[in-house]
């Protein structure tokens, strides 16, 4: 689906696409492919390793009556009852995944929202989902961002970018040069980052 201006020629927007299209591609097969499988591969033991904010941590798991995880000196913690019950350390792990994107996701919304907050844009709604092409999007209608769910995965500048990015989308429906100018002037480096987010981040995912 291509989202554009009812002023914008066909075939400017066919070229466009033509344009975009290794990276189309490349994101697709990631993340509809590669993806679904990663999942599939966890098994939720000692050394087994999982990406959060940009840096891998190595899964230590220990049996416990109270359960729990926690994150600690390049390890993920894991403290279960039972170590043989893979569906509850799946659980937990996802859990604990779950509430560390609200978090995280939210505090970044608080640092980043004030350098648009002078244009007149209020303060989004967060709302968090698997989307198997792209990183965020602005439902401006209901006043959301969503963010993939994966972005958790993400060094924190560039959970940053993407929230920035679809913040001024409710000022600027498009990407032409005022979305650009302004993301620009907001984030001089949002190139790195995003550079860093679809080809590094995806890479190691």
């Amino acid at each position: 689906m291509v989202s554009a201006n009812d002023d914008v020629p066909i075939d400017y927007i066919i070229n466009f696409v033509k344009g975009k299209g290794t990276w189309i591609l490349k994101q697709l097969n990631y993340f509809i492919k590669t993806l679904p499988e990663q999942h599939s591969n966890k098994e939720y033991v000692n050394g087994e390793s999982f990406k959060y904010l940009g840096k891998q941590y190595r899964l230590k798991v220990y049996e416990s009556k109270n359960e729990s995880v926690k994150y600690y000196r390049g390890f993920i913690e894991m403290y279960i009852k039972d170590k043989t019950d893979i569906k509850r350390k799946e659980t937990l792990i996802q859990n604990w995944f779950k509430e560390r994107r609200k978090i995280v996701f939210q505090e970044t919304l608080k640092k980043v929202f004030p350098l648009l907050e002078k244009y007149g844009i209020k303060k989004p709604a967060i709302d968090i989902r698997m989307m198997k092409a792209r990183w965020g999007s602005c439902v401006k209608e209901k006043q959301i961002i969503l963010l993939n769910s994966e972005l958790i995965k993400a060094p924190k500048y560039c959970i940053q970018y993407v929230i920035l990015h679809e913040l001024i989308h409710f000022k600027y429906d498009n990407h032409y040069a005022d979305f650009n100018e302004l993301l620009t002037t907001l984030m001089p480096d949002w190139k790195k980052r995003k550079a860093v987010l679809d080809e590094e981040v995806v890479r190691d995912l």
